[in-house]
């Protein structure tokens, strides 16, 4: 058990490391929801094909990075089995806080999106209560489990998992024990299966997304780039960044406004929200949003169309016609986390 301390704590500290690969999370991100079952039996004094104890739980948790994330876990226990019969449906619950640390992104690197195959120890505490009818004495134990989840990803978005989890739970103390301890003869053996659902972030995709580092030479190449765009000749901009807005015949650079992004962000910043209380309300626009190479295509697409989707929302709000909102995805070879607003 104290090697099992060691390991968590150590994930732990891989924590910091970890979140320096990926784009920053919110709140409600990297939530998943799962149900689980299987049998579980008295570690010692039993016999393990009479004595089964058939179980079904719910699971609720957020990965925090790929490595480290928390859950919270209640199974519901329904044979009497080994005991005497309590003249309930259910017989117990045990619910607890589980750490979760993914061995495979930790030792392995996380490489944008899950693996197919993942292993995932979990650790955590919980708290046993029994359910009788009978009159008899309601059971209350504080408890541990200790398990390791051999884990699929499923699906083209890699938001389906399902796993195999044995597992061993102990009561530590309570439960009619003396004393608190970790003791073979307070625990049972547990083998579940479980299927979870990743729902989707505020990146778009189930999991977590790879951000590259940008040093400070990338920056200024990116801010020369759009002081080159502000000053080039308006039809030269129309054929590399937008290549089909035949509504947008003749107009000045002053016409042109434009909004730079984060990697990987769509929201306004407050400088862009400046920029666009430019365009008077009645105006006449269009908006093109672009991506930056890094990423799939289909990530790139979806990424363009809210950048469009979040400027055009805002200048309607504001009382602009916006004629049409478009996103281009990737266009060109470098860095192009733009949103251009053509007003006619």
């Amino acid at each position: 058990m104290k090697k099992l301390v060691l390991m968590l704590a150590a994930a732990t500290m891989a924590v910091s490391a970890s979140a320096q690969t990926v784009a920053e999370s919110k709140t409600f991100d990297n939530i998943y929801v799962g149900i689980n079952g299987g049998v579980a039996t008295k570690t010692t004094g039993h016999k393990w094909l009479s004595d089964l104890n058939p179980n079904a739980g719910l699971r609720i948790g957020r990965w925090f990075t790929p490595v480290f994330g928390l859950a919270v876990e209640s199974n519901a226990y329904f044979s009497n089995k080994p005991g005497e019969s309590t003249g309930t449906v259910v017989r117990g619950l045990n619910t607890g806080l589980l750490a979760t640390v993914n061995l495979s992104n930790w030792f392995g690197g996380y490489k944008g999106e899950p693996r197919s195959f993942e292993v995932i120890p979990v650790y955590g505490l919980g708290w046993f209560h029994s359910f009788n009818n009978k009159g008899m004495k309601n059971i209350n134990a504080l408890t541990s489990k200790a398990g390791i989840d051999f884990a699929f990803n499923l699906g083209e978005s890699k938001a389906w998992q399902i796993y195999v989890e044995p597992s061993i739970n102990y009561a530590i103390n309570g439960a009619g024990y003396d004393g608190a301890e970790y003791n073979i003869n307070r625990s049972f053996v547990q083998l579940n299966a479980g299927v979870v659902y990743k729902f989707k972030n505020s990146n778009g995709t189930h999991n977590f997304t790879i951000v590259t580092p940008r040093d400070q030479a990338e920056i200024d190449a990116l801010n020369a780039q759009i002081n080159e765009l502000r000053n080039r000749k308006p039809e030269v901009i129309t054929k590399e960044i937008v290549k089909e807005v035949p509504a947008v015949k003749e107009f000045t650079v002053s016409d042109l406004v434009f909004v730079t992004f984060a990697q990987g962000k769509y929201a306004l910043t407050n400088e862009a929200k400046v920029a666009l209380d430019n365009v008077k309300a009645g105006s006449h626009v269009q908006v093109v949003g672009t991506a930056s190479p890094e990423g799939s295509a289909e990530l790139n697409q979806r990424l363009s169309e809210n950048r469009a989707k979040v400027v055009a929302d805002y200048l309607s709000s504001r009382g602009v016609i916006v004629d049409e909102a478009t996103g281009k995805g990737v266009q060109g070879t470098t860095s192009n986390r733009l949103a251009v607003v053509y007003v006619k």
